[in-house]
C-alpha cells in the first residue's frame, strides 16, 4: 500500500490522469491525499469530481478556498469571478450529487505523522487543536443550514484567532487560517492581500510556516495554496521548509502537478519522494 499526498487540481484532470498512471495507482491499494482546490480555473473541474468521488476511500479530499467558494456560488452568495470554471459543475446532471459529496471533505487531516492542510496552520495551534478546530467547520458544512454558515464565512476580520471567539467569526477565522493564509505576524495576524514568494512580505509579516515558537513545529506539514512559493522549492529540487513541504507546484499555471509518496514502512516520519508531471494550462497567477 503506497500513500501519496497531492498538491492542488484545480480542475486540472488530464494532468492528474497521468500523474496516476506514473505512479501506477490502484485503488484497492493505495490512497490518495488531495490537499484542496480540486476545482476552479483549470479547463475540467467536472471530471476532477467525478473521477475523485468514483475512488470512494482511496480518495482522501481536503476543501481548499475555491472549493468553498464554488459551494458559496452554488447557493447564490457569490457570483462567479472572471476566470472560475466552475459553471460546468454547477450544470451537470449530477452537480447536486457531487456538491454534495464535497461538503463533505476535510479540512484538516493527520496520517502517517503528517498533518495536511490546504493553506497554513496558525502559529499558536497545535495538531490536536487543528484537528478539533477543522471538525467545527467540517460540521458546519455537513449540517442543515450550509447556506448560514457558507454566508458567514466570507471576510478578513477577525485576522487573528482567539479561543473566546464564537459563531460566525470562530468559523471564519478557522477557514480562513486553514483555506486561505500564506502570511502571519509572530503572533498570528493574517494578512491575505500578498500572493507572491516569501520575499514579498510585508513589514512585520513573514510565512506563516516561519513564525517563532510554532506549535506545529516539530510535525512535518503538507500543504498547498501557495504555487509561487511550491514551483520555487520544486524548482530548486524539492524538499522541506522549516519542517513543512508546499505541493501546489502550479498546474493550473503551465507548471506541474505534484505528489510525494510517503515512507510506507513508517519509519521516517518525513520521509518522502516527490513525483511531478507537467500541465500545459498557462493562465496568469493571482
Amino acid at each position: 500500500m503506497a500513500l501519496y499526498m497531492i498538491g492542488d487540481l484545480q480542475g486540472c484532470h488530464e494532468p492528474l490522469q497521468r500523474l496516476l498512471h506514473k505512479i501506477d495507482f490502484s485503488a484497492s491499494r493505495d490512497t490518495l491525499y488531495v490537499l484542496g482546490d480540486l476545482v476552479n480555473r483549470g479547463p475540467d473541474s467536472l471530471a476532477v469530481l467525478r473521477s475523485l468521488a468514483q475512488l470512494g476511500d482511496a480518495a482522501q479530499c481536503l476543501l481548499g478556498n475555491h472549493d468553498l467558494n464554488l459551494l458559496g456560488i452554488r447557493h447564490g452568495l457569490r457570483k462567479p469571478h472572471r476566470g472560475d470554471t466552475v459553471q460546468q459543475v454547477l450544470d451537470a446532471p449530477d452537480g447536486e450529487a457531487l456538491l454534495d459529496w464535497l461538503r463533505h471533505r476535510r479540512m484538516a487531516m493527520f496520517e502517517r505523522g503528517w498533518l495536511m492542510v490546504h493553506a497554513g496552520v496558525l502559529p499558536s495551534w497545535s495538531v490536536v487543536q487543528t484537528l478539533a478546530l477543522a471538525d467545527e467547520v467540517e460540521r458546519a458544512l455537513r449540517g442543515p443550514d450550509l447556506a448560514g454558515f457558507l454566508k458567514g464565512m466570507y471576510g478578513n476580520a477577525p485576522d487573528r484567532w482567539d479561543d473566546a471567539l464564537q459563531g460566525p467569526e470562530r468559523l471564519r477565522v478557522i477557514v480562513n487560517a486553514l483555506t486561505r493564509m500564506r502570511f502571519c505576524t509572530p503572533d498570528g495576524a493574517m494578512e491575505f492581500a500578498t500572493t507572491g514568494g516569501p520575499q514579498t512580505a510585508l513589514p512585520g509579516y513573514l510565512p506563516w510556516f516561519e513564525a517563532p515558537g510554532r506549535a506545529t513545529a516539530d510535525t512535518p506539514v503538507a500543504f498547498g495554496h501557495w504555487s509561487t512559493l511550491g514551483a520555487d522549492t520544486a524548482a530548486a529540487g524539492g524538499g522541506l521548509l522549516n519542517n513543512t513541504l508546499p505541493l501546489d507546484t502550479g498546474c493550473v499555471w503551465g507548471g506541474c502537478l505534484t505528489a510525494a509518496r510517503l515512507d510506507e514502512r513508517g519509519q521516517a516520519p518525513d520521509a518522502f519522494e516527490l513525483i511531478t508531471v507537467g500541465c500545459e494550462q498557462a493562465q496568469a497567477p493571482h
